[in-house]
């Protein structure tokens, strides 16, 4: 785990900087694509979801959410990626829901820096965030 400074400004150029973006949104998605079929099924993003565990923590303590209710949240979290209601996810409906909840969270983190802590995983979009802003600022010095 590594501690960063963030802000919405650092999260919304991330996401205006569309060859960084679509990069690491095309990786991501690979990632996910357990079978490598070019589509991601409801049981490969909810496993994703899992993984992150946002649901079943609060602020890092472990809650006791019912199967039942876990299963309706990521269902719900999986029809708002399948715009087209296929039954799948594609790389650019994938990009697209990404895109809306990294300008949510953006908005969330308002102009002021924050302290964030981020698993060690360069795969992470606030990572890539971070990791573009301090490539421009280290730019900047040079």
């Amino acid at each position: 785990m590594g501690v960063v400074i963030i802000d919405g400004t650092t999260v919304r150029d991330f996401v205006s900087n569309e060859e960084q973006f679509s990069k690491s949104a095309e990786e991501q998605f690979e990632t996910l694509d357990l079978n490598k079929d070019g589509v991601l099924s409801r049981g490969e993003l909810r496993k994703a979801f899992e993984s992150m565990r946002l649901i079943e923590t609060h602020f890092g303590i472990d809650v006791a959410t019912p199967p039942e209710q876990l299963t309706q949240l990521y269902n719900s979290i999986f029809e708002k990626f399948d715009v087209d209601g296929s039954g799948t996810v594609d790389k650019a409906e994938f990009k697209s829901e990404m895109k809306k909840i990294l300008l949510a969270i953006a908005d969330g983190l308002g102009s002021f820096p924050i302290q964030m802590v981020l698993e060690d995983d360069n795969q992470s979009f606030l990572q890539k965030a971070v990791d573009l802003e301090a490539s421009k600022t280290n730019q900047a010095r040079t």
